[in-house]
């Protein structure tokens, strides 16, 4: 039996694909991908500070469900569709790490996000047991 366990945030998903959101081995947790996406519509909204509130938002809900919180969390990457948008970023970013002495690491890169997305994060973390 696989010690692997796929991770979903509910009302979000990868379409049709069988990729989930993420998986937790022992205490790592690795995610997919995470957009923007309204998990009431399954769609991802035009205006971009709604999808990066989202995206915050199924960060938190995603690290819920592999046992955690954002503050497991130990590295996030993030893409964006346009280097200017990334003070709505930052804006997120502190409303969920606070703390400057306890922020996990970053790393940003600009890029072609499809779909309608303009900004997606991946996570690494490490879950007490």
């Amino acid at each position: 039996m696989s010690c692997r366990k796929s991770l979903e945030i509910e009302g979000v998903t990868h379409g049709k694909t069988l990729i989930p959101q993420g998986a937790k081995i022992g205490p790592f947790v690795f995610s997919s991908a995470i957009a923007g996406v309204d998990p009431s519509t399954g769609t991802i909204p035009e205006d971009p500070g709604q999808q990066v509130q989202l995206v915050f938002q199924h960060v938190r809900h995603f690290m819920e469900g592999a046992g955690g919180s954002p503050e497991d969390i130990g590295r996030m990457t993030v893409y964006l569709e346009n280097e200017e948008l990334r003070h709505l970023v930052n804006e997120e970013w502190v409303k969920m790490f606070p703390n400057p002495e306890s922020r996990p690491a970053r790393h940003s890169t600009v890029t072609h996000l499809r779909n309608g997305a303009v900004v997606q994060v991946e996570i690494t973390a490490v879950v007490r047991e």
